[in-house]
């Protein structure tokens, strides 16, 4: 079974600086792995060690940034055998439909693969779709919300938390699935797993390889929450006069 993971590269949160104007600066930002990729890779890792003969990539799309050995050693230092990246200005910014169209070229271009796991939203959009929209390009079982997944006597196997109890599923392959954050607790990796990772394979396509896919949306703008002064208003007491107090003072700032 050949496995891919595929994981989004992300300003790091605590870099990304405001601008006068309530934008966002991302010139100095640093850049690090989606948290909830970091699940995906971790399943992947533990689907590839129950499975004889199962091979584990990672693939990333993104800006130039994507191809920094720093974020090759972060992806790769926490199982996958190889990385593919298609990386370059034409690949920034991309909306849901338009990161699927990409990552489904990226997919082929790295021979393809029986089962993709994706993480179940990006760290900095959190839209929850482009999985699903890669599994219906791509024509494969598509299951989202993926919250266990192993195999049992050569089957896959997902689980999902529904309402009343754990919803089991056995997938056939080709299968795209997504997968929760409370799937697992990704590893750290070692020193010794840091170094290594530096003599991994990483592969690396372009515009050549990987066409550029239009988007449906634009960004306007996006634009900090202005910050304000807390009041320091305290309200006390239990009559129903100090309660419509409360919920007055409260319903100003909705």
């Amino acid at each position: 079974m050949k496995i891919i993971v595929c994981c989004k590269i992300i300003p790091s949160e605590d870099s990304i600086q405001f601008n006068s104007d309530g934008s966002l600066n991302f010139s100095g930002a640093e850049y690090e792995v989606s948290p909830y990729d970091l699940n995906a890779i971790e399943a992947a890792a533990r689907l590839t060690a129950q499975s004889d003969g199962a091979h584990f990539s990672a693939l990333t799309v993104g800006g130039n940034y994507a191809v920094a050995p720093k974020m090759k050693k972060s992806i790769l230092s926490r199982g996958p055998a190889e990385l593919f990246v298609v990386s370059g200005s034409d690949y920034e910014g991309l909306d849901a439909l338009a990161s699927a169209k990409v990552l489904k070229e990226g997919i082929s271009c790295a021979g393809g693969a029986d089962l993709v796991i994706c993480g179940e939203g990006s760290g900095d959009m959190y839209n929850q779709l482009t999985g699903n929209m890669l599994g219906a390009l791509l024509g494969a079982v598509t299951v989202n919300g993926v919250s266990g997944l192993h195999m049992e006597d050569g089957r896959l196997i997902a689980e999902r938390s529904v309402d009343d109890g754990i919803e089991v599923l056995e997938l056939s392959l080709p299968a795209v699935v997504s997968v929760t954050s409370d799937i697992n607790l990704p590893r750290i990796p070692s020193m010794r797993d840091i170094m290594g990772a530096g003599k991994k394979a990483a592969t690396a396509f372009g515009s050549a390889e990987v066409s550029a896919a239009d988007c449906g949306t634009q960004t306007l703008s996006i634009l900090a929450p202005e910050k304000t002064d807390r009041k320091r208003e305290i309200f006390s007491g239990n009559s129903e006069d100090d309660v419509s107090k409360f919920c007055d003072a409260l319903g100003k700032l909705i």
